[in-house]
C-alpha cells in the first residue's frame, strides 16, 4: 500500500483551481478530495527512486474555504491517523474578486528541531504562524507564503543529519558534512518540512518558493573565479545538479499555474516515462552550462497584486567584463512582466532572495569590490577585490551595478505616470535581519511610492558582530566613509538614494502585506520567548501604512 512520505503542500490557489504537492512511497494514483465535491487526481512520477505528484485541484468556488483529504490508491492518508488533534482540517482557500490579499514572507529557515531538543536560535516563526492560525483558524491568515531563499541549508546540516551522513559516506572527505546527492537532498526535506506544525501550516497556507545560496552551497555563483575553483573540485557537478533536480521537484514545480505545467515540455517529459531521472539530470546539466536554457522566476497575480519572483542566483552573467545579476533573457523576461498590461495592478511585488537595497556603507563597500574586480585600480587591487567579495559575501544587486541601475530605472519607469501603480514593493531575504528603506530620486521621485522590505530569518541567528556592522552602515559616518571607497573604486553614484524607514531588527521573525485596493499595510511580527508556561508566540514590533487610508 502507498504511503504518505511528505507533504500534502497546497502550492497554486486562485479562485476556481490549485495544485497539491505530495511524495508517496510507491507509484500510486493520487487524488484529492474536497468537502464539497470539487477535487482532482494524478499518476505519481519518478525521479531518483522517489515518487512524487502535483494534483490538480479544479471546480472551487471563489469565496470559499474548502477542506480537502489526500488519498493514495484509494486509500486516505491525510489527515494522517496520528495527526495531532490541535490541527483542524487543512483547507484551501480560494479567493473572490476584491478581498484584501495578505502577504507573508520571509527567508532563512534552519529545519526545527525535535520537541524535546535545545533550539540554539529560538523559536521558529512559522511554527508560531501555524500555532495562531490552528488555534483560530477563521481569524486572520496569509493567502500566500513566501519563502524568499535558504528553504533547506545543503552546506550547514543539522547534527542529526550529520548523523544520518556518516552512516552513509565518510564525511572526513568532501563535501563533508555537506549534501553531495540527490537522496541526501531528499533528507533535508524530510527534516525540514515533517515538522508537524510546518506540515500543517504548508498543507493549508499556499506557498510561492525561490533559492538562494545555501539552497546549494554560501555564496553561490560569487564570481567567475569562484565558479572555476569549485568545478575543479570532484564533488561541485553532482552537488550542483542534485540541487537543481530537488528544487525543481521540491520548490519550482509547485510555483506554476496548471496552465503553466500543462505547456511545459519538461514536466510532460518527466511524467510521461517510469524513470524522469534522465530527462530532469539532463535539463539541470544544460542549466548549470547555460542559465539562459532555464527560467526559475515566474509571475503571479492575486487580483490586483502582481508578484514578480526573480531568480538572482542562477540566471547570473560571471565574466567580470559582463558582469550581471541577470542574464539578457531573464532581464527582458522581468521587464515584460513589469510592464505587461499597465494599469491592470495597484501594487507590485517584486521577491528577489537578495536585497536591492541595502544599508550605505555596504552597498558603498560591494561596489568598490565590484570595481577593483573589474581592475579599476590594477592587478593587485583586483586580486584583493575577489578575496574581499568571497569573505565578505559581497555578491547582492549592488555588487552588479549595471543591473542594480538597470532594476533601478524599470521602478521608475513603471512607477511614474497616470497607470503607476501605487507601490511598488522589493521583498528580500537573506541578511538575517529586517528593515524597510524608501527611495529618493535626484530627478524627481516616480508616483508609485517605491520600497525595500527586507525580513529575514524565520528561524535563524546573526552574530553580535553583524548586528553592530549592519547598525553602523546605515549612519551617517557609514555614509561618508563609503563615499571615499566609491572614490577609491572610480565608482559611479548610484541612481537613487534611499533612507531607512524602520530597523534593522534581529530576531526569528515575518512580515505581512495587507493589500486593498490601493491601499498598502505592512506589520513585522517576531517571535517571542515563552511566558508562563504557555508556547512561544508571534508578537507585532512594528505596523505601518504604506499607501492609501
Amino acid at each position: 500500500m502507498a504511503g504518505l512520505r511528505l507533504g500534502p503542500l497546497l502550492r497554486y490557489a486562485d479562485s476556481t483551481s490549485a495544485t497539491v504537492w505530495v511524495e508517496a512511497s510507491r507509484p500510486c494514483a493520487a487524488e484529492v478530495r474536497c468537502a464539497d465535491g470539487s477535487g482532482g487526481t494524478a499518476r505519481t512520477f519518478q525521479v531518483a527512486g522517489h515518487h512524487y505528484a502535483l494534483i490538480p485541484v479544479t471546480g472551487l468556488s471563489p469565496g470559499t474555504d474548502t477542506p480537502y483529504e489526500v488519498f493514495l490508491d484509494g486509500t486516505r492518508v491525510w489527515p494522517a491517523p496520528d495527526a495531532p488533534s490541535s490541527f483542524p482540517p487543512s483547507v484551501i482557500r480560494s479567493p473572490a474578486g476584491g478581498d484584501d490579499v495578505r502577504v507573508a514572507f520571509g527567508s532563512c529557515r534552519w529545519a526545527a528541531p525535535a520537541a524535546d531538543a535545545h533550539d540554539p536560535v529560538g523559536p521558529d516563526a512559522l511554527d508560531s504562524l501555524a500555532a495562531r492560525i490552528a488555534a483560530d483558524p477563521e481569524g486572520e491568515r496569509p493567502d500566500v507564503l513566501l519563502l524568499l531563499g535558504d528553504q533547506v541549508y545543503a552546506d550547514e546540516t543539522s547534527d542529526a543529519t550529520q548523523r544520518w551522513l556518516a552512516a552513509r559516506r565518510d564525511t572526513d572527505e568532501p563535501p563533508g558534512t555537506g549534501v553531495a546527492d540527490y537522496e541526501e537532498y531528499t533528507h533535508l526535506y524530510y527534516e525540514s518540512w515533517l515538522d508537524p506544525e510546518i506540515r500543517w501550516l504548508l498543507s493549508t497556507v499556499p506557498s510561492c518558493m525561490i533559492f538562494d545560496d545555501h539552497d546549494v552551497i554560501d555564496d553561490w555563483n560569487t564570481s567567475a573565479s569562484w565558479l572555476t575553483d569549485m568545478r575543479a573540485t570532484h564533488w561541485w557537478s553532482e552537488r550542483l545538479l542534485s540541487g537543481l533536480m530537488s528544487y525543481w521537484v521540491y520548490q519550482h514545480l509547485g510555483n506554476l499555474s496548471p496552465a503553466e505545467l500543462a505547456a511545459d515540455p519538461l514536466y510532460a517529459a518527466v511524467c510521461a516515462t517510469p524513470d524522469g531521472t534522465d530527462a530532469l539530470r539532463e535539463f539541470a546539466c544544460r542549466a548549470d552550462a547555460d542559465s539562459a536554457s532555464a527560467r526559475w522566476s515566474y509571475r503571479r497575480d492575486f487580483g490586483r497584486v502582481r508578484l514578480v519572483m526573480v531568480d538572482s542566483r542562477a540566471a547570473r552573467v560571471l565574466e567580470e567584463s559582463e558582469r550581471s545579476m541577470l542574464d539578457p533573457g531573464e532581464a527582458e523576461w522581468l521587464r515584460a512582466q513589469v510592464l505587461d498590461e499597465p494599469g491592470s495592478y495597484d501594487h507590485l511585488l517584486v521577491g528577489t532572495s537578495l536585497p536591492w537595497l541595502l544599508p550605505h556603507l555596504v552597498h558603498d563597500v560591494e561596489g568598490w569590490s565590484s570595481a577593483l574586480c573589474r581592475g579599476e585600480r590594477g592587478a593587485r587591487w583586483a586580486r584583493f577585490g575577489e578575496w574581499l567579495r568571497r569573505k565578505a559575501d559581497l555578491e547582492h544587486w549592488a555588487a552588479f551595478p549595471s543591473s542594480f541601475a538597470e532594476l533601478t530605472g524599470l521602478f521608475a519607469e513603471i512607477g511614474t505616470g497616470p497607470q503607476a501603480p501605487a507601490t511598488v514593493l522589493v521583498l528580500s531575504g537573506d541578511v538575517h535581519h529586517a528593515y524597510v528603506a524608501e527611495t529618493r530620486w535626484r530627478d524627481g521621485s516616480p508616483d508609485a511610492r517605491v520600497l525595500q522590505l527586507t525580513c529575514s530569518p524565520v528561524h535563524n541567528s546573526v552574530p553580535l558582530s553583524m548586528r553592530v556592522g549592519f547598525r553602523f552602515g546605515w549612519s551617517a559616518v557609514a555614509r561618508a566613509l563609503g563615499r571615499r571607497f566609491r572614490r577609491h573604486g572610480h565608482c559611479a553614484r548610484p541612481p537613487v538614494s534611499w533612507r531607512k524607514k524602520g530597523g534593522p531588527w534581529f530576531g526569528n521573525q515575518l512580515m505581512t502585506l495587507t493589500l486593498r485596493g490601493r491601499s498598502a499595510r505592512l506589520r513585522l511580527e517576531q517571535v517571542k520567548p515563552a511566558r508562563n508556561g504557555g508556547r512561544p508566540g508571534l508578537e507585532t514590533v512594528m505596523e505601518s501604512r504604506l499607501s492609501g487610508s
